[in-house]
């Protein structure tokens, strides 16, 4: 099984959006200027400067980063196949209740494509079926909003032209959000550590109890 995975690492509500891979914003911008391509080396290319393909073949798979670290923002992607603006995770900042929460944290946006076999497929029962490689995962139309991060702390100017439209400050989940979300859990989610009892014997994070949507 191929697995495409694309996620803000580290950063008020995160909220993951653009289906089956992760999705966080930045302004309009080329892959050329605002990505790094990590590891995969041919498999990863950028196509002009709007279009970004990750590939995964029998040997590896391929990844990208961002340049910039962000401390909170929204990240949108287009992704050849998959629908976009649905949340697939939400965790909550319920720091003041405890639950730790990166607040002064800053993000990289990452993506990648591997294969995911050894545990994602029922336990690995279902083995990928090669003779369909390689896989490939297209981007597109990278845009950002964010409060970037530099030399320790964060900048997010709302005169800039990338902060135009700052809703994202404020976003969140409404009726149809979380019908969307329970949908993509539902026919989606292979693993949710809030129902990993043998991982938690002594009781499951603070957080996995607390009302929620993630």
């Amino acid at each position: 099984m191929a697995i495409c995975e694309t996620y803000l690492r580290d950063s008020a509500v995160l909220v993951a959006s653009l289906l089956m891979c992760l999705f966080g914003v930045i302004a309009e911008g080329d892959f050329d200027k605002d990505i790094d391509i990590t590891w995969g080396d041919h498999r990863a290319k950028i196509l002009g400067s709007n279009v970004l393909v990750l590939s995964l073949d029998q040997s590896s798979g391929s990844g990208f980063q961002s340049k910039t670290e962000y401390l909170f923002g929204r990240i949108d992607m287009q992704l050849k196949l998959v629908s976009d603006n649905i949340p697939i995770r939400v965790f909550n900042n319920y720091e003041a209740r405890g639950v730790p929460f990166p607040s002064n944290q800053p993000m990289r946006l990452y993506s990648s494509l591997w294969c995911a076999d050894q545990w994602a497929t029922r336990g690995g029962f279902v083995k990928t079926n090669w003779s369909f490689a390689p896989f490939r995962a297209h981007y597109r139309n990278f845009d950002a909003k964010a409060c970037l991060w530099s030399k320790g702390s964060s900048s997010c100017p709302s005169s800039s032209a990338t902060m135009s439209d700052n809703t994202w400050q404020v976003q969140s989940l409404n009726a149809n959000d979380r019908r969307s979300l329970r949908w993509v859990q539902k026919y989606y989610m292979i693993y949710d550590y809030c129902k990993d009892y043998k991982r938690f014997p002594q009781g499951r994070p603070r957080e996995c109890r607390l009302s929620r949507f993630y």
